[in-house]
């Protein structure tokens, strides 16, 4: 199975489980009245459309660049990421607004115990789908099944908390303290969204700066430096300067050097280069790397 449809599988397995899971919350925050479950059914819904467009895009995503398209359609995939993160903050800011005037007028009574159980039921599933999509995504590095992966551990995370959350709920109602049980669903709500927004935001940053050509992060750049300063301090290259790209899924290394030489045999700059991609091949599956000599200044006369 070629990597294009080992991609669009995963995607469409994350699909149809997308598809069961807005349904089947949907049904439940109307039969429970639960801004919590409505709020994850608005989340699981908003994914699904960016999706679809996805996989008919995803044939887009490996062909081949050309001197037309120096950089193919990679740069689509950063884009479509970007409109994903706005449309989940939009989502998610719209919903909040009626979650914190309901806190406000007085908290939302739902039954706590049954919650609970569905929330931990819907965790459990979404372990098994995050595991087979983690299992089929071994032998390829795709940025937007790396964002589905992601949403999916976020699934299961906000799924078990609120499920702990509402089991204490449940147990509140029996103390003292039961008027505060109507806070409850409203207030992991707002706690869902505390903990969904960072990464969301992380992920729009990162896609913004893929469209833009700006260097990944300081890790990333700082690996691929390492790696190129032994292959080229073998060939006694002095790199001078790093220009590092990602766009998409695709990095983009152009290693500018000097020589102490006098002279560059065009069979050592040939073997410093394939060296170089080798390496850089084994830790990042796509990677492109160039040697650019600097030449020596003119003498002053």
């Amino acid at each position: 199975m070629s990597v294009e449809q080992s991609e669009r599988q995963i995607l469409l397995i994350s699909f149809g489980a997308g598809v069961l899971f807005a349904i089947v919350e949907f049904i439940f925050s109307i039969f429970s009245h639960s801004q919590s479950a409505l709020m994850d059914a608005a989340y699981d819904a908003s994914e699904l459309i960016i999706i679809i467009l996805t996989l008919f895009l995803t044939p887009l995503f490996h062909k081949p660049i050309s001197e037309k398209r120096p950089y193919g359609f990679l740069q689509v995939e950063s884009m479509f990421l970007i409109v994903k993160g706005f449309m989940i903050i939009a989502v998610t800011v719209s919903i909040s607004a009626s979650i914190i005037s309901s806190a406000l007028s007085g908290g939302n009574p739902v039954n706590g115990g049954q919650i609970s159980l569905f929330e931990f039921c819907l965790a459990m599933a979404s372990v098994g789908v995050y595991v087979l999509m983690k299992k089929l995504n071994r032998d390829i590095s795709s940025p937007t099944v790396k964002a589905e992966l992601l949403d999916w551990r976020l699934d299961v995370a906000y799924s078990l908390g609120m499920a702990f959350a509402f089991f204490m709920s449940m147990l509140l109602e029996q103390t003292p303290l039961a008027f505060l049980a109507p806070y409850a669903d409203p207030v992991i709500a707002v706690v869902i969204v505390l903990l969904t927004l960072p990464e969301t935001i992380k992920m729009l940053w990162n896609s913004i700066k893929d469209v833009f050509l700006f260097s990944p992060d300081e890790e990333t750049v700082a690996e691929i430096k390492q790696i190129c300063h032994t292959t080229l301090e073998a060939n006694r290259f002095r790199p001078m300067f790093f220009d590092i790209t990602r766009t998409g899924r695709h990095l983009w290394v152009a290693i500018y050097f000097e020589v102490a030489e006098d002279c560059l045999y065009i069979e050592q700059l040939r073997a410093a280069s394939a060296s170089v991609n080798k390496a850089l091949g084994e830790q990042f599956e796509n990677c492109t790397c160039e040697l650019i000599l600097i030449p020596p200044a003119e003498p002053e006369i």
